[in-house]
């Protein structure tokens, strides 16, 4: 059986197909199987980088706006709950989390709502 090759012992090309199998998954959410990199040279590599960094960047600035959206439909939730009797926020996100799915857990009702990650400990100190 072969021993495992540490990242100093591989070869330039191995590292870019290394990086590429780790960047494609941080830009498309699954690893890319369906490419085969066997010929590639390492001139391959970096323009195939240079598409997955500019993708990434779309992907990033489309997140940054859907987070926006969500976190304006959210207050406007948390306003409208407020108006409908809760009295203040605290008794208003208690009533939103109680009618969720999410069981009290605040990380995953940002989850499924659009949420930033840790919205509502951002909220807490503000």
């Amino acid at each position: 059986m072969e021993q495992f090759k540490s990242w100093e012992e591989l070869s330039d090309l191995e590292k870019a197909q290394a990086t590429f199998w780790d960047f494609y998954k941080d830009v498309n959410g699954f690893r890319p199987r369906h490419i085969d990199t066997s010929s590639w040279t390492l001139a391959d590599f970096d323009r195939e980088f240079q598409l997955l960094g500019v993708q990434l960047e779309a992907n990033n600035q489309a997140e940054a706006v859907a987070e926006a959206e969500a976190v304006a439909k959210f207050e406007q939730h948390v306003t409208n709950t407020i108006c409908m009797g809760a009295g203040d926020r605290t008794t208003a996100l208690r009533w939103i989390m109680e009618a969720s799915d999410a069981n009290g857990d605040w990380e995953y009702f940002c989850f499924c709502n659009g949420l930033p990650y840790r919205y509502f400990q951002v909220q807490e100190t503000v």
